[in-house]
C-alpha cells in the first residue's frame, strides 16, 4: 500500500474525530468520549483502511494479508514470550477457547469428522473448569460445542491463599474419578485473573504443576487474565512464567494498551493446521486475516519500549498502592506476596482486640451461624459503600467493587485494564490513598453506633429496628402508627405518607446525616434509612427526634381528618338550618309580599325592617354561629383559642454552628467558646453593676432638699456601688 493513502486516510480520520469532538464538547467521561491518543487514532485508522484494502486485487491481498498476519502473530509470540506459537484474533473473549475446545475434539477423537456426535456416546467428553471462571463461560462453552452440561467439571480453588497445591490435589482427584467410570477428559481451562475467588485478586496458582498434571493424562491446558501481560516485562515470577509452556492462552491487549477496537488474541500450539482449520482457529478469507490489522498498526506505532513502559507502568501503580495501604490500619490487602501482580484488591476489616465480637469483621466460633452471616453482610455493605465513594472521588483510579466467595466484598485496582485510558498517574493513587484514609473514621464510627442505634430504637415507644443487613448506614427504622398491621407485609399507604413527613423534616434539620425512605428489608412497608455517621453522633437524641418528629406528623394528620369531618358535619347543618330560616322569613313577611307587583308596592308603603340572617361556622371551636353579632356589633366575635401544636421532641441547648444531632464537644475547642461566652456574660454584669448605683444616685440626691448633705440611705447606696465596681474589677 502506498504511502499516501494511509497519509490521506489518516487526516481523513483526524478530521472526523475532530468534528465529533466538536459536536459532544470535547472528549470526556460526561459525553461519553474518551481521550485515546494517537495510538488510538492509529488503531481505528486499521479499521477504516482494512475497507480500502479489500478493494485490491485478489492475489495482492492475499499477500498483504498473510503478511500482516504473519508478523502480527510473531511479534505478539516474541513480545509475550510465546515461542513457535499461532495466533486467532477475535471480537469475543470467549470465541478463543470455543475454538481451542473444538480443536481438542477434533485432536482426541480422530473420526469426529466423520461421524459426529456419536463418537462422543461410548466416551464423553470432560471440560475441567476453574472456579475463578468468569460467570456463563461454561453454558457458553456448552452452546457453542453443542455439548450437555454434565460435561462440565468445575475445580475448586484454593480454600487458603498460600496452599497453592490444594487446587493440584483437587485436579488430580477429579482426573482419576472421571476416568473410573469411562469419561475422556477433553480440556482444562484455569484462568489466572477472573472475577472470583484467588484470581480475582491477582493471584496465581501452581501452573507449572498443573502442566505436568495435564501432560501426565493428556489434557489440553489453556489460561488467561491480566498477569499474562507481565511476560513482557525483564522480570517475571515464576508462577507467571509458567504459563508460557500451556497450550493456549486469551490475551486482550486492547485493554491492557489502551487501545479501542482492538481484538483479543489467542496464542496456540497446534502442528496439524487441517485440525485448525477445522477448528476455525484459520481461515483462507482475507476479511478474517485483516482483523489482525488495527493491532499491526497499534504494534508498530508503539514499539516494543512503548508497551513494555506502560505494562511497568500499570505494575508500578499498583505496587505503589499496596505500599501505601500496607500502613494504613483496617484496610486488608487479600494477597500480598505477589509482587508483580498488577491487581490490587483491598477491603475495610476492622478487628479490634478488646472490642465485642459483633464489631469484628472476622466472625468468631462464638457466634451464631446468623450473627455471622448479618456481621458479614453489613461489612459487605460498608466495603461497597467505600468502593462507591471511592470511584466518585478519584475517578481517575478505575476502581470496580468485586464479590469474592469467601472474603466478601471488595474494591480492586487493576490499573492494567484502565490507566492507559483513563491516564492513571502516581497523583491519583496518593489521593486514593488520602479518600481511603479520610474515610475510614467514618466507617469505624457506623460499625460502632449500630449497636447503639439498635439498643435505643428498641427501647423508644412507636418505633420498630429493621434489620437490612445491606444497608451501609448506621440502622433503618420504622414508625409504627395506630393503624399499622404488624403481620401483613404489604405496603401501607398512611405509613408511607407519615414517612415522607419525617423524611422532609430531618432533612430541613440540615444535619451531617443523610437520610432515605424505601420498602422494608422483608416487606413492602416504608421505613426510613439512616445514613454514615461521624463519632462525636448523639444517638440518643437523633431517635427522640425521629419518634417525636413521627408521632406529631400522625397527631397532625389525624387533627386534619378530624376537622375534615367536622367541616362536613357543619356544613350540612347550616344548610339545614338556612332552609328554615327561609321558610321563617317567607311566613314572618306574609304571601301578599311574594307577588312580584304587589310585593313592591307593599314593600314602598311598608318596608319590612328584617336583620340578615346567616350562619357562620368557627373551625378553632368546630362548632355553627349566628352571624347576627357580626352585623349588629360590625365585628367578628373572638371565638375560642386553638390548641396548641402537639410537639414531643425536646428542645437541646446548642453552641452557635453546632448542627443537629450533635453531642458537646470536650476538647479546647468547646472551651474556647464556653469561655468566650461566659467573657461576654461577665462584661455585661459588669456594665449593670457599673450603670445601676449611678442611676439609684441619682434619684436619691433630687429627692433630698440638700444634695450636699447625704442621707443614710444616700450611704448605704455609695456602699454598695463602690463594692459593685470593686466586683466589676475582680470580674475583668
Amino acid at each position: 500500500i502506498a504511502d499516501p493513502t494511509l497519509a490521506e486516510m489518516g487526516k481523513n480520520l483526524k478530521e472526523a474525530m475532530k468534528m465529533l469532538e466538536d459536536m459532544s464538547g470535547g472528549p470526556s467521561p460526561e459525553n461519553g468520549i474518551q481521550n485515546i491518543g494517537e495510538q488510538g487514532h492509529m488503531a481505528l485508522l486499521g479499521h477504516s483502511l482494512g475497507a480500502y484494502i479489500s478493494t485490491l486485487d485478489k492475489e495482492k491481498l492475499r499477500k498483504l494479508t498473510t503478511r500482516i498476519l504473519s508478523d502480527t502473530t510473531l511479534w505478539l509470540c516474541r513480545i509475550f514470550r510465546y515461542e513457535n506459537g499461532c495466533a486467532y484474533f477475535h471480537e469475543e473473549e470467549r470465541e478463543g477457547l470455543a475454538k481451542i475446545c473444538r480443536l481438542a475434539i477434533h485432536s482426541r477423537y480422530e473420526d469426529f469428522v466423520v461421524d459426529g456426535f456419536n463418537v462422543l456416546y461410548n466416551k464423553k467428553p470432560v471440560i475441567y473448569l476453574s472456579a475463578a471462571a468468569r460467570p456463563g463461560l461454561g453454558q457458553y462453552l456448552c452452546n457453542q460445542l453443542g455439548l450437555p452440561f454434565p460435561c462440565l467439571c468445575r475445580v475448586p480453588c484454593n480454600t487458603m491463599f498460600g496452599s497453592q497445591h490444594q487446587m493440584v490435589s483437587f485436579t488430580s482427584g477429579l482426573i482419576l474419578k472421571k476416568n473410573k467410570i469411562g469419561r475422556l477428559t477433553l480440556s482444562y481451562f484455569k484462568t489466572s485473573y477472573e472475577a472470583t475467588r484467588t484470581a480475582a485478586v491477582g493471584h496465581t496458582d501452581k501452573i507449572g504443576r498443573l502442566k505436568e498434571l495435564c501432560e501426565q493424562y493428556g489434557i489440553w491446558l489453556h489460561v488467561e487474565g491480566v498477569n499474562l501481560a507481565t511476560l513482557a516485562l525483564g522480570y517475571v515470577s515464576s508462577s507467571v512464567l509458567a504459563a508460557t509452556k500451556c497450550d493456549s492462552m486469551t490475551m486482550t491487549p486492547g485493554p491492557w494498551l489502551g487501545l479501542p477496537a482492538v481484538p483479543a488474541v489467542t496464542l496456540y500450539k497446534h502442528d496439524d493446521p487441517a485440525l485448525t482449520l477445522v477448528a476455525g482457529l484459520t481461515s483462507n478469507k482475507p476479511a478474517d486475516k485483516l482483523r489482525a490489522l488495527p493491532l499491526w498498526l497499534s504494534l508498530q506505532y508503539l514499539g516494543l519500549d512503548g508497551i513494555v513502559e506502560r505494562i511497568k507502568h500499570a505494575c508500578q501503580l499498583s505496587q505503589r498502592l499496596q505500599e501505601n495501604l500496607k500502613k494504613v490500619n483496617y484496610i486488608k490487602i487479600l494477597v500480598e506476596d505477589e509482587l508483580s501482580s498488577p491487581v490490587v484488591v483491598f477491603r475495610f476489616f476492622q478487628e479490634l482486640p478488646d472490642s465485642d465480637p459483633v464489631f469484628k469483621a472476622v466472625p468468631v466460633p462464638t457466634m451464631t451461624p446468623s450473627a455471622v452471616g448479618r456481621e458479614r453482610h453489613s461489612c459487605d455493605a460498608l466495603n461497597r459503600w467505600l468502593g462507591e465513594q471511592l470511584k466518585q472521588l478519584v475517578p481517575a483510579s478505575g476502581l470496580t467493587v468485586m464479590d469474592l466467595e469467601a472474603e466478601g466484598t471488595c474494591v480492586r485496582f487493576s490499573p492494567l485494564m484502565t490507566a492507559a485510558v483513563l491516564g492513571t498517574r502516581g497523583e491519583d493513587v496518593d489521593q486514593l490513598v488520602a479518600c481511603i484514609e479520610s474515610k475510614l473514621p467514618v466507617l469505624s464510627s457506623t460499625l460502632q453506633l449500630r449497636e447503639e442505634f439498635k439498643q435505643e430504637v428498641e427501647a423508644t415507644a412507636g418505633l420498630l429496628y429493621v434489620d437490612d443487613p445491606n444497608w451501609p448506614g448506621i440502622g433503618v427504622v420504622r414508625y409504627e402508627h395506630a393503624n399499622d398491621d404488624k403481620s401483613s407485609l404489604k405496603s401501607d399507604p398512611e405509613g408511607e405518607k407519615i414517612h415522607a413527613g419525617l423524611l422532609k423534616k430531618l432533612n430541613e434539620l440540615e444535619s451531617d446525616l443523610t437520610f432515605k425512605i424505601g420498602p422494608e428489608y422483608k416487606s413492602m412497608k416504608s421505613c426510613l434509612y439512616v445514613g454514615m455517621a461521624s463519632e462525636d453522633m448523639d444517638v440518643a437524641e437523633l431517635v427522640e427526634t425521629i419518634a417525636a418528629t413521627a408521632r406529631e406528623i400522625e397527631e397532625n394528620s389525624r387533627l386534619l381528618e378530624n376537622m375534615t369531618e367536622v367541616v362536613r358535619k357543619g356544613i350540612q347543618e347550616a344548610q339545614v338550618e338556612l332552609q328554615k330560616a327561609n321558610e321563617e322569613r317567607l311566613l314572618e313577611e306574609g304571601v301578599l309580599r311574594q307577588i312580584p307587583v304587589v310585593g313592591s308596592v307593599l314593600n314602598w308603603f311598608s318596608p319590612v325592617q328584617a336583620l340578615q340572617k346567616g350562619r357562620t361556622f368557627n373551625l378553632t371551636a368546630g362548632s355553627l354561629e349566628s352571624t347576627e353579632p357580626i352585623y349588629v356589633y360590625k365585628a367578628q366575635g373572638a371565638g375560642v383559642t386553638p390548641p396548641p401544636t402537639p410537639s414531643g421532641s425536646r428542645t437541646k441547648q446548642r453552641l452557635p454552628g453546632q448542627k443537629p444531632f450533635k453531642r458537646s464537644l470536650r476538647g479546647s475547642d468547646a472551651l474556647s467558646e464556653t469561655s468566650s461566652v461566659s467573657h461576654i456574660e461577665d462584661l455585661e454584669k459588669v456594665e449593670c453593676l457599673s450603670g445601676g448605683p449611678e442611676q439609684i444616685t441619682l434619684e436619691a440626691s433630687s429627692t433630698e432638699g440638700h444634695p450636699g448633705a447625704p442621707s443614710p440611705q444616700h450611704a448605704d447606696q455609695t456602699e454598695a456601688f463602690q463594692k459593685g465596681v470593686e466586683g466589676a474589677e475582680s470580674l475583668r
